[in-house]
């Protein structure tokens, strides 16, 4: 297996760690993990030999602007998780994280952010957006169509800045909120002035996937 392909699992690896630890850690505080219960939050961070590789089959619902496709496990009738993931990764980021829920009873979905997936525009006339409000907007509209009125929300990178957002504006539909990456809702005046040479350093693929200089090299699958 070549380097490349070795960092990739294991920062999929690292962030569903992370995802694990924190949503377990707030589910904890929700009352869900218990030490009179069956289970403790400690017992979601042994993940090291779980090497799941599928959701089963992908649902599609039409919310907002887009159809919507998304993993869901879980009971029905369980507290709703919405799990989002960042960029440039997808849905498979917590593919050991949903099913370690959905054990404990909650109803765990995972949506394709929109340009991931099965996700799609329901009209070729939409603008394409990225702003992160647009995707926040996204999710809402999701939680609306699946008639869902509360729900916990947890995301890393582009997935936590979504759920910082939706906190923000949709603060009564919200019940908790794990942001992985810290709170980034961001100063876009603020983001033009430039780091440090180090810190740059650390930003690279955002240069190079954003760029023409990116898209014409073409790394192989």
């Amino acid at each position: 297996m070549e380097q490349t392909q070795l960092v990739g699992i294991s920062r999929r690896r690292l962030l569903a760690m992370s995802s694990i630890s924190a949503v377990a850690t707030l589910l904890a505080g929700l009352g869900r993990f218990t030490s009179s219960g069956n289970a403790k939050a400690s017992d979601l961070l042994t993940t090291s030999s779980r090497t799941n590789t599928s959701f089963g089959p992908i649902k599609q619902i039409d919310s907002g602007l887009l159809n919507v496709g998304y993993a869901e496990s879980g009971p029905a009738n369980g507290p709703p998780v919405i799990l989002l993931h960042g960029w440039p990764y997808d849905i498979y980021s917590f593919v050991d994280v949903a099913p370690l829920l959905a054990a404990r009873g909650y109803r765990v979905i995972v949506p394709y952010l929109r340009g991931y997936g099965s996700t799609r525009f329901l009209s070729s006339e939409t603008f394409r957006n990225g702003q992160p409000a647009a995707i926040a907007s996204d999710i809402i509209a999701m939680v609306d169509a699946l008639k869902i009125e509360k729900v916990v929300l947890a995301g890393f990178d582009w997935g936590a800045r979504t759920a910082n957002i939706i906190a923000a504006l949709w603060p009564e539909g919200c019940k908790a909120m794990v942001s992985v990456s810290g709170y980034l809702i961001g100063n876009q005046a603020a983001g033009k002035i430039p780091l440090t040479p180090q810190a740059e350093l650390q930003w690279w693929y955002q240069f190079y996937f954003a760029t023409e200089r990116g898209r014409l090299r073409k790394i192989p699958a």
